[in-house]
């Protein structure tokens, strides 16, 4: 899986990075299964090019490359990889703009994660 959408795109879900994907392979959960796929982004990985355009758009930086996400969001690798099983209940979706999340806002959300740089 080249990409990985972590926790930290949780209930912020900013769709700068859909916006860039060359190949729409960012996805939103339209299921009910809420508990297994929250209110996020993902990234299918059969359908991930690996070209990394998505990752300095995201705002809440919350894009890593595979071998690069850090300890604390392992899950999501799975996570992002799972929607495979389910892709009936995904789309690509259509981009809304948001108001930029503030640094304090950023570092704030990596915190309630418990991810500090």
């Amino acid at each position: 899986m080249p990409w990985v959408i972590t926790s930290l795109c949780r209930d912020c879900v900013d769709m700068a990075c859909v916006e860039v994907c060359p190949v729409d392979c960012i996805y939103e959960y339209g299921g009910d299964d809420k508990a297994t796929f929250p209110n996020q982004l993902f990234i299918d990985p059969e359908e991930c090019i690996d070209c990394g355009v998505c990752e300095p758009e995201c705002p809440w930086e919350a894009i890593f490359e595979d071998e690069r996400v850090p300890g604390v969001f392992t899950d999501d690798v799975a996570l992002n990889a799972k929607i495979g099983e389910e892709k009936d209940s995904f789309s690509v979706p259509e981009v809304e703009e948001k108001e930029k999340p503030t640094p304090d806002q950023v570092r704030e959300n990596k915190e309630k994660w418990g991810f500090a740089e």
